[in-house]
C-alpha cells in the first residue's frame, strides 16, 4: 500500500506543478504584468498552499482565472491600460505588414 501512497503523492505533485506552470504562463500573458509580479504572485501561492497544504487548485480555483484576478490585483489599472494600447498597436502593424507581404506575394 506504500507504493500506492508514493504513486498519488507524485501525481499529485506533477499536478501541482502543472498548475503553477500553467498559472505562470497565463499571468505572464495578462497586460502590464512584468517578471516582479509574476514573482510576487508565485510567491503568494507557494506561501498559501506551504501554510495550509492545499492544492493550488483547491485554494484558489482553475489557474487561468486565478490569473486574471491576480493581475487585476496586482497591476496598476494605469499600466494594464498602457499595455493594452500597446499591445492592440503593435497587432495593428503587424496586420498591415502582414496584408502587404500577401500583396506582394513575399
Amino acid at each position: 500500500m506504500a507504493k500506492k501512497d508514493l504513486t498519488t503523492d507524485a501525481a499529485s505533485e506533477k499536478d501541482r506543478e502543472k498548475w503553477m506552470a500553467r498559472f505562470q504562463v497565463r499571468l505572464a500573458m495578462q497586460p502590464g504584468v512584468d517578471r516582479a509580479v509574476v514573482l510576487q504572485a508565485v510567491k503568494e501561492v507557494t506561501a498559501h498552499c506551504a501554510d495550509t497544504g492545499e492544492h493550488p487548485r483547491s485554494a484558489f480555483g482553475a489557474a487561468d482565472d486565478y490569473a486574471v484576478q491576480a493581475a487585476a490585483r496586482l497591476v496598476p489599472a494605469d499600466r494594464a491600460e498602457r499595455a493594452r494600447r500597446h499591445d492592440a498597436a503593435v497587432d495593428a502593424v503587424g496586420s498591415v505588414l502582414k496584408r502587404a507581404r500577401d500583396a506582394t506575394g513575399l
